[in-house]
């Protein structure tokens, strides 16, 4: 094989990870808060995309007024699955947890059945490609991720440098302490939810990029998403970060090398047997 294949491979494994680590770090924020994951997550970005969807295609807005109004929207919806559905059970067992946010799965994709079909709708964009000693990189896929290696060096900033996003943290690492000081853990739930929406809905802007939205889109990235947040340690957001790159690396590679389908079969090997190797993920969150 042509050593230059490898490397344009592996060149978008990198632009692939950098949008699957904007999915795995809003699915990590907000399972380090609420000690929940949200197995309906991707399928609130399926819900932003076709949001997405229909500002550009539908009302002709540009991609570029459509993409922070796809933000509210995703806050939006983080916000009013957290008071609907996660608010009441947060003190419930953990399989409760998991029924409810599994249900909320099965009930958005036959409610986007129901409204859209299950045609695929693709936001038609018509961007150039960049030649790079010989290797192609589309501006589909360098924008995203430029735009995804932004708006987490913005997450980073406004959980390290603002007061709520402080809070975040200390409520994080222990919930009972932060109420103890007077501190209100449900603003800061909430808040945490409305972050990990806007996360999904950046996520659904960039992914409308690449691929076409339908009622199952969630199953296309869904599981490929919670194997990083557990691969990386969930709760870490560090290692969600690594793990999205290691990952997408291994099935961008093994795509080129083998096929498509055989890139992701390599990438569940290389997490079984990390899981089994450290169990708590490759940077496990201290307890």
């Amino acid at each position: 094989m042509d050593p230059i294949f490898l490397v344009e491979a592996a060149i978008n494994g990198i632009l692939l990870g950098g949008v699957l680590a904007v999915l795995a770090l809003g699915l990590n924020l907000i399972f380090g808060v609420l000690d929940i994951v949200w197995i309906a997550y991707v399928d609130l970005v399926m819900l932003a995309m076709y949001a997405f969807y229909f500002m550009v295609q539908g009302h002709g807005w540009s991609v570029w007024v459509a993409g922070p109004a796809t933000l509210v929207v995703g806050a939006l919806l983080g916000i009013a699955v957290h008071l609907l559905i996660i608010s009441p059970i947060l003190t419930s067992a953990p399989i409760n947890q998991l029924l409810a946010t599994g249900g909320l799965l099965f009930f958005l994709q036959s409610f986007a059945t129901f409204l859209w079909t299950t045609d695929h709708r693709s936001v038609r964009l018509s961007l150039p490609s960049v030649e790079i000693g010989g290797i192609f990189l589309p501006f589909t896929r360098v924008i995203p991720f430029a735009i995804s290696i932004l708006a987490m060096l913005a997450l980073y900033l406004f959980l390290r440098h603002t007061y709520i996003g402080t809070a975040i943290r200390a409520v994080s690492q222990d919930r009972d302490a932060m109420a103890l000081m007077g501190a209100n853990p449900q603003r800061v739930y909430v808040v945490t939810s409305a972050v990990g929406g806007a996360m999904a809905g950046l996520a659904a802007t960039l992914l409308s990029f690449q691929y076409s939205v339908h009622p199952f889109f969630g199953g296309q990235f869904g599981p490929l998403t919670f194997m990083i947040c557990v691969l990386g340690g969930l709760g870490n957001m560090v290692g969600a970060f690594v793990a999205s790159f290691v990952m997408s690396e291994i099935i961008a590679i093994g795509g080129v090398m083998f096929s498509t389908e055989m890139g992701y079969v390599i990438a569940f090997v290389v997490f079984i047997v990390v899981m089994f190797a450290r169990p708590g993920g490759i940077l496990a969150r201290r307890e």
